[in-house]
């Protein structure tokens, strides 16, 4: 079975915000949530790098460990969803996700606490696919369609992909290689020293040849 992922190569990311207006328009998203935004690192800095950012579906979702109503499941292709009837909106999972996926929206003046929301990697919610009343909690389900995320699809530098992980991973892994120097993922030295993804190990200095021992019990 497909495990749906999300990936941003940094490398091709442009900071349009096109990702974060297409996930707007295409669910209606309530006032005051961005399931996705683009965050620059470095910003004004030679250097710097953009990458859009949204639930990442983790394999072992720290949100759905908090919650204290359960109300986070995962679907059969790894997409992390909530049902917002049994969501109490005590924001647990605001402060367990290290990607600020579930979110407030702000339905009144003073921005009025509701139902959490957040990415739904365009896979609706528990109610039936393609129901008005689907569309109406958790935004249009284009999973069911057959199609990629929105964010994904608008992508016009194709930085931003969706999909199987598996396939998402060797597309990436092909354009690392491609390019011949690092994968330049945010966070990479930290995680895994200074040694790039696609680089080949340095080069280790020959040794120096060792002079032929001499036999003992010999004249010289």
């Amino acid at each position: 079975m497909a495990r749906m992922k999300f990936i941003c190569d940094a490398e091709r990311c442009i900071e349009c915000n096109s990702c974060v207006t297409a996930c707007k328009n295409e669910h209606e998203i309530p006032w005051g949530v961005n399931r996705r935004r683009v965050v620059t690192l470095n910003d004004g800095v030679p250097g710097e790098k953009s990458i859009s950012v949204a639930c990442m579906h983790c394999s072992d979702a720290p949100c759905m460990a908090v919650c204290p109503v359960n109300c986070f499941y995962r679907t059969e292709e790894g997409v992390v969803l909530h049902n917002k009837d049994t969501c109490i909106g005590c924001g647990y999972c605001s402060y367990a996700c290290p990607f600020g996926a579930p979110q407030f929206p702000s339905d009144g003046a003073f921005g009025v606490r509701g139902k959490m929301d957040k990415c739904t990697f365009c896979s609706g919610g528990p109610e039936e696919h393609g129901s008005a009343a689907e569309f109406e909690k958790y935004g249009r389900n284009r999973l069911a369609e057959g199609k990629l995320p929105a964010c994904a699809e608008m992508c016009s530098t194709k930085a931003l992909l969706a999909g199987d992980g598996n396939v998402v991973a060797d597309i990436f892994r092909t354009r690392v290689l491609h390019r011949g120097k690092g994968a330049e993922v945010w966070g990479w030295g930290t995680a895994y020293g200074s040694q790039q993804a696609g680089q080949p190990p340095a080069e280790q200095p020959a040794a120096a040849p060792q002079p032929a021992a001499t036999q003992s019990g010999g004249k010289s």
